[in-house]
């Protein structure tokens, strides 16, 4: 007799990304529609400063088109962290599950960051300075999550992408928010050095403190 061994075929249900990337699609063209001459102000982000120009002050932050493009970019980070996980072996990119838990710690992340941001600005009366420097940066990462939706979207469903290109990418967006972090700074320069003392403590404590116990946490676990 011949000796025959069933294995189960596994299917990947990959439905629930596809609406989700729909989603986001429809998020840039709602934005697009509604705050049409700032989408196109904001999309030339990269070759003219006329955006961060008109669009400096404090109130846009909260902003119904900053609120709409800031989903988009959670879903698309999201996956992007997701796929990283999936190429290190440490989950499915297919899994609902992961991506929602890893949405939730991003936009807990974030938003406790934000405030605690807006705490310590107003303790050590440095609100104008924190508030023009975050809506900078806001912007610049804003303009770069929309540049890496299209980017996640082709990794997610080619199954042949390499450790090689996944490294790479990363680095190039590690390069990228610095440089956009540098330009902040330099263009902040003065405001920043009047209150240089207050900024600092400010840098030690929301911008290297957060991504070092993050950075300690994800190699503990990969431990």
């Amino acid at each position: 007799m011949i000796a025959l061994e069933l294995h189960p075929r596994i299917i990947e249900n990959k439905d629930w990304a596809t609406v989700l990337f729909i989603v986001s699609f429809g998020l840039i063209v709602l934005t697009r529609n509604l705050f049409e001459n700032r989408f196109h102000d904001f999309i030339r982000l990269i070759v003219s400063d006329k955006y961060l120009k008109i669009y400096k002050e404090s109130s846009q932050l909260m902003s119904g088109f900053n609120i709409f493009l800031f989903a988009t970019n959670l879903i698309s980070l999201s996956f992007f962290i997701q796929i990283i996980f999936h190429h290190l072996g440490y989950g499915a990119k297919t899994d609902w599950v992961l991506f929602v838990q890893l949405f939730t710690f991003l936009t807990v992340f974030i938003l406790s960051k934000f405030l605690i941001e807006k705490i310590i600005a107003t303790t050590f009366g440095i609100e104008e300075i924190i508030e023009e420097f975050n809506l900078q940066k806001v912007s610049f990462r804003t303009y770069l999550g929309l540049l890496l939706l299209p980017i996640t979207i082709i990794l997610f469903y080619n199954d042949l992408v390499s450790n090689s290109l996944i490294y790479t990418l990363i680095a190039i967006l590690l390069i990228i928010n610095l440089l956009t972090y540098l330009f902040s700074l330099k263009i902040y320069q003065n405001l920043i050095i009047s209150q240089l003392f207050y900024f600092i403590l400010y840098l030690c404590a929301l911008e290297i403190a957060p991504y070092y116990f993050l950075y300690y946490l994800i190699t503990k676990f990969r431990a």
